[in-house]
């Protein structure tokens, strides 16, 4: 059987997608900013493609930028919040240890120029405390950025809160939503958020594209100068196929998405349960306030590399935490802001489920895991130490 079980990293193009994608390709394929019948074709979609998108945040269509992807978005928001706190003297941020590192690296950056950046704890559960982050706003704070889920354990932010908060403050929030969208319910209005951040290829568009929303007032600079596209702010030819794909994606995603949580959540559950027999295994995050598809584990006395090999091997598509830190042999930032040692932390894995798969494959999940596991204890320096201290739960 093969098993894809990494939609945290991206997922499937829908054919709802592709169908809205493949007319831009080869019938509507002019520039939307041409002037004859060909570019007002092109244009003509791409404002509806903006209000779809819009409609599903509870937005306006004039809040709404199209970016290349998530990371775009991020920089965006994040920046251009400094940039306009640094206007009105106010040079302090707020954000938290478990940030993507599009956001990360982002207030590294600007630690640089001159910013201070207060990074709040997680604590075990991965869920930043409300009262915390208002206690470390100060009269000079210009932004918080907390993301709404977390792409590694799937823990849910108290973003109606915090975002409450900000508005009380006169604060610019911003919310990394790149796991949200498509998969829980995301509303700018009730939630009290000011930017946004999505992409397209986590809810089945393809890559290469995703979105900015901005509240309207907030006066934005140009991020990439050469045209008049999205409204002076983003110059470039807009991508028509990828922006047409993701609106019809997220429509789609979006009238589905009680169903689709609902059956997501039933095979995480499954999942939580039936990992959770295996000896010495750890589940991260929260248990309640959690995404419906995203389950982490740590197992102790093994490596995720090798466990990630083996379950490939098995038909198993998974990752460790993060696709953008694959490359890295350190320990997740994510699971050491939750007071992982490193150890444990390195046997880590994460499954990411979507409403494509089925209750069949989480069984098939659920028979291989624990046998690699136990094959890569028994092979394990690390696991045979930890025996001398403790009784080997697999001896019959």
């Amino acid at each position: 059987m093969f098993v894809y079980a990494d939609n945290a990293a991206t997922t499937a193009v829908s054919k709802t997608a592709l169908e809205a994608m493949l007319p831009a390709l080869h019938e509507m394929y002019g520039n939307p900013s041409s002037l004859h019948q060909k570019g007002r074709e092109a244009n003509m979609a791409l404002i509806g493609a903006r209000e779809t998108v819009a409609k599903c945040l509870n937005a306006s269509p004039k809040e709404i930028y199209f970016t290349g992807c998530g990371t775009e978005a991020d920089n965006w928001a994040i920046t251009e919040g400094a940039r306009l706190g640094a206007l009105a003297g106010k040079k302090h941020i707020i954000s938290d240890t478990i940030e993507h590192h599009a956001v990360l690296h982002t207030l590294a950056k600007l630690e640089k120029q001159g910013f201070e950046v207060t990074y709040l704890p997680v604590h075990s559960n991965g869920i930043v405390r409300v009262e915390e982050l208002e206690a470390a706003i100060r009269p000079d704070t210009c932004l918080v950025t907390i993301m709404f889920s977390n792409n590694e354990i799937g823990t849910l932010q108290p973003i109606r809160e915090i975002g409450a908060i900000c508005r009380s403050r006169g604060i610019l929030f911003h919310t990394d939503a790149v796991q949200a969208v498509g998969h829980v319910p995301v509303d700018v209005e009730a939630d009290h958020i000011d930017m946004l951040s999505l992409s397209g290829h986590k809810f089945h568009a393809p890559k290469g594209v995703g979105a900015l929303y901005c509240r309207k007032g907030i006066k934005l600079k140009n991020f990439i100068e050469g045209g008049a596209q999205e409204r002076g702010k983003r110059g470039g030819t807009e991508a028509i196929p990828a922006i047409l794909a993701m609106a019809a994606a997220m429509q789609e995603s979006c009238e589905h998405l009680p169903e689709n949580m609902a059956h997501v959540t039933a095979m995480r559950d499954k999942l939580i349960e039936g990992l959770s027999k295996i000896p010495y295994s750890h589940c991260n995050g929260d248990p309640d306030h959690k995404a419906p598809g995203i389950v982490s584990f740590c197992f102790e006395g093994i490596e995720g590399e090798s466990l990630l090999l083996r379950l490939d091997l098995a038909g198993i598509c998974a990752s460790s935490g993060s696709a953008c830190t694959s490359g890295s042999l350190d320990p997740s930032h994510v699971l050491l802001a939750l007071g992982l040692p490193h150890e444990i932390a390195h046997g880590s894995l994460r499954l990411s489920l979507c409403e494509y798969n089925t209750m069949e494959e989480v069984d098939y999940i659920l028979e291989q895991v624990p046998q690699v596991v136990k094959t890569l204890r028994q092979m394990s320096p690390v696991w045979m130490h930890m025996l001398e201290k403790m009784p080997d739960p697999y001896q019959d």
